[in-house]
């Protein structure tokens, strides 16, 4: 058992911190600074101001673009480091997405990303796991936050004995008085100070009338989460290096640690996925690839659904190769044979890969782009990355915890990714093309799916198409959605629901050939509208 270590006072210190070597004062971090107290209280009220009491998407992206400032500005401890830059233009971007045109997924992904620029604020390198386990633990770094000021507020109180409070009331009373002499001395600076201090105190009273038990319990929570990021407090740190994850033997002296059978085991699936990976290819290539698909063609079966078994597949993949080269298999002088095998197999995924772009293309070459055809190209580039990072971990002999920590990493970059891309701009301006090409077919993806102003900004140029059912349909939308505009707009009083993607497609409908759209009635436009999505449903 450890022995209890003394502190400089004659108290004990807990085994732990003996065992880490840091007194408990550094683990606890320094003493609450005013910087920090006013970060805090900033924060506070801006996320009363942006979110609480905020109507819309540009609240979150102001709050999202002024976090990582407020927490720089009063974090208990401070490292630059890329990590650190890194996030905080990560969380700028998304404040940006959000002010174009928002998403809950982009707020989703851009509160996220606080706890992971708090950790790098704190010079720790911010894997996904360790950051969901700090984002779990704020709460109890928020208590002992509190529990410091606190500590700090009684330090403070015991300097302000009596013999200590004159060095600092006198002089602040002698002030005050000679500021109301001058101040009384000048008619128009007296009425000047009075309105000033009325319009204040009125807003004052008018703000905390409006406090309600809601309020205060987001602003508690708020508040208790903040402390949390600006003091936040982190486990030991498990004794592992990303250098050296095997024992070390002498080269001479690797011998069949791995059982036989284990390694047999391992050998033969590797055979076995080879030689079926290698039949099932050549069937993909002869069937899918530089054809010209008939009437008739279940490209949702193909395209769809099978480019999803086959994304399951290279998942699938990842997982049975990372279990391959683990633990003793490393070790064993015939790791190498397995090696090779494997990689015949890494070469036959990637031509799976690209099986699986290619049913993704023949989906979108068939019917146009979709929100969802962006979200499989993203996933299967996930897994893709996942796969090079399997494959990296065989050679680098890493163990899981290596592997896991990064492909975390992968997912989220994806997620993050797709956060930010405008999605409706970019299917709706690829769709329209085609159809301005004269292939109307991606015609159904502008009747079915539902766009945001970003989306409703590409469809002018289909006012000039040649198909008066296309043209006349997108006319009636682009009027019905002019119309919705406009109400939104004389209802939209807060700053916080201002969207900048909105605000354009306003301005092109008052500037723009949208602004010559009217129909007669809401009847006529409707029935544009309706025989537009009949019409275009035939390739749905």
């Amino acid at each position: 058992m450890m022995d209890d270590v003394s502190r400089p006072d004659g108290s004990k210190a807990d085994a732990a911190s003996a065992a880490m070597n840091v007194p408990l004062t550094a683990r606890e971090g320094p003493p609450p600074s005013w910087g920090e107290l006013v970060s805090l209280l900033a924060i506070v009220l801006l996320a009363d101001t942006t979110i609480y009491r905020g109507g819309g998407y540009s609240g979150w992206a102001a709050m999202l673009a002024a976090t990582p400032a407020l927490l720089f500005a009063g974090a208990a401890r401070r490292r630059l480091g890329p990590s650190l830059a890194l996030f905080g233009a990560m969380l700028l971007l998304a404040a940006a997405k959000l002010l174009w045109s928002g998403t809950l997924v982009a707020i989703v992904v851009g509160t996220a990303l606080i706890p992971l620029y708090a950790m790098s604020l704190a010079g720790r390198r911010p894997y996904i796991l360790d950051a969901a386990s700090f984002t779990a633990s704020l709460v109890s770094s928020g208590a002992r936050g509190f529990a410091a000021y606190g500590r700090r507020g009684l330090e403070i109180g015991r300097r302000f004995a009596p013999s200590n409070a004159i060095t600092i009331a006198l002089p602040a009373a002698v002030g005050i008085a000679f500021s109301l002499v001058f101040v009384l001395a000048n008619p128009d600076l007296v009425q000047s100070l009075s309105e000033t201090l009325s319009r204040y105190f009125s807003d004052i009273r008018s703000w905390l009338s409006q406090i309600s038990v809601g309020e205060c319990l987001f602003l508690l929570g708020v508040g208790w989460t903040a402390v949390g990021l600006l003091r936040p407090t982190f486990g030991p740190a498990r004794a592992r290096t990303d250098t050296d994850n095997l024992a070390t033997y002498p080269q001479d002296e690797l011998a069949e640690i791995a059982p036989r059978p284990l390694y047999l085991a391992w050998r033969n699936t590797l055979t076995v996925v080879i030689s079926i990976y290698a039949v099932y290819l050549a069937f993909e290539f002869r069937t899918l690839w530089f054809r010209v698909f008939p009437d008739g063609f279940y490209y949702s079966g193909y395209a769809h659904e099978g480019a999803a078994w086959l994304t399951i597949g290279l998942a699938l993949a990842t997982s049975i190769l990372s279990l391959v080269f683990r633990g003793r298999i490393l070790q064993d002088r015939r790791v190498g044979r397995l090696q090779w095998l494997a990689l015949v197999w890494s070469i036959e995924n990637f031509f799976l890969a690209a099986s699986v772009y290619n049913r993704l293309l023949i989906y979108i070459r068939f019917d146009g782009l979709t929100n969802m055809r962006i979200v499989g190209l993203y996933g299967v580039s996930a897994v893709v990355v996942g796969f090079l990072l399997v494959l990296l971990k065989i050679v680098l002999r890493r163990d899981f915890a290596w592997l896991l920590q990064r492909h975390l990493w992968t997912v989220s970059l994806a997620v993050y990714l797709y956060a930010l891309t405008p999605v409706d701009l970019l299917t709706t301006r690829y769709n329209v093309d085609r159809v301005l090409a004269g292939d109307l077919a991606p015609s159904v993806q502008l009747s079915e799916h539902p766009l945001s102003a970003e989306g409703l900004l590409e469809l002018e140029p289909l006012l000039n198409s040649s198909n008066a059912v296309i043209k006349d349909g997108v006319a009636a939308l682009l009027d019905k959605r002019r119309a919705e505009s406009e109400t939104d707009e004389s209802r939209e009083s807060n700053w916080t629901a201002y969207q900048l993607s909105e605000t354009r497609f306003r301005v092109r409908c008052r500037t723009a050939p949208i602004a010559t759209i009217h129909f007669s009635n809401a009847v006529d436009r409707q029935s544009a509208w309706a025989r537009f999505r009949e019409y275009a449903y035939q390739w749905y």
